[in-house]
């Protein structure tokens, strides 16, 4: 008996002004699988995740995750489904501490103020610290977020995601500014959450997808163009053709 993808798009798709930026896309991403959508500038990559996280609305298809239908619901319902989502530009609280940032996500208490005054409970503080951990942040929990390097405030808005156990992350160019050091410490983060997470991951940065692809989706004008890993990809005339060149991923690193 097949298992439940932990997410799945059917036909999915989205038309602005009569152009279809995203054109019937379908794909089941496993429970604890890192997938990575490639793709050139216009492929439709981001769109796609617009319209998992309901960002957008779609104008066909359906959006599953563990097999309910999220097609279309308000982005905050999404989220409380189960839903998370990174952006290029990080989102984190620049006046609190890094520990106290993972401590906020934690906890279900709406209220920031409370949860400082209060402290975040044995279990909460307990998986602070495996997060501090697996990003590498643990000797920069009491520094001040706004003073974190770019590479470190995203490791902790990864972090924050992880906090809020969603059952699928999504992440829009994670490596987005980073340097070589930063980029690699980004790929060992994703590593160690593979088969933990369900992670679906856009990024143009090919090292960094060699680094963590266990499966790649090609997208094309807004079509699924190829799927495989990275050798097949490689090895693919139409993604050669549509996007890598005639050398293949390593040659566009």
């Amino acid at each position: 008996m097949t298992a439940t993808p932990a997410l799945e798009l059917r036909s999915l798709g989205v038309s602005f002004g009569g152009f279809k930026a995203v054109d019937g896309v379908s794909l089941q991403v496993a429970e604890g699988e890192l997938r990575v959508l490639l793709g050139a500038n216009g492929a439709g990559k981001t769109t796609l995740m617009d319209l998992i996280s309901g960002k957008t609305r779609s104008s066909q298809g359906q959006v599953l995750l563990y097999g309910t239908d999220i097609t279309n619901r308000p982005e905050y319902r999404v989220a409380r489904a189960g839903i998370g989502r990174k952006f290029q530009i990080p989102s984190v609280f620049r006046e609190l501490t890094v520990r106290q940032n993972l401590g906020v996500a934690a906890t279900r208490e709406p209220s920031i103020l409370r949860n400082l005054r209060w402290g975040f409970g044995r279990a909460a503080e307990s998986g602070i610290d495996e997060i501090l951990a697996l990003t590498g942040l643990e000797a920069l929990q009491q520094r001040q977020a706004a003073d974190l390097s770019h590479g470190q405030t995203q490791w902790l808005e990864l972090g924050l995601l992880i906090a809020q156990k969603p059952k699928v992350i999504l992440l829009d160019e994670p490596t987005a500014g980073m340097t070589h050091a930063e980029t690699s410490r980004t790929a060992q983060i994703l590593n160690a959450l593979r088969g933990r997470q369900t992670i679906l991951v856009v990024e143009h940065d090919m090292a960094f997808v060699r680094d963590i692809a266990e499966k790649i989706t090609v997208l094309h004008l807004g079509k699924v163009l190829a799927e495989g890993s990275v050798a097949q990809i490689e090895r693919d005339p139409r993604v050669r053709q549509a996007y890598l060149g005639s050398h293949g991923i390593a040659a566009s690193c």
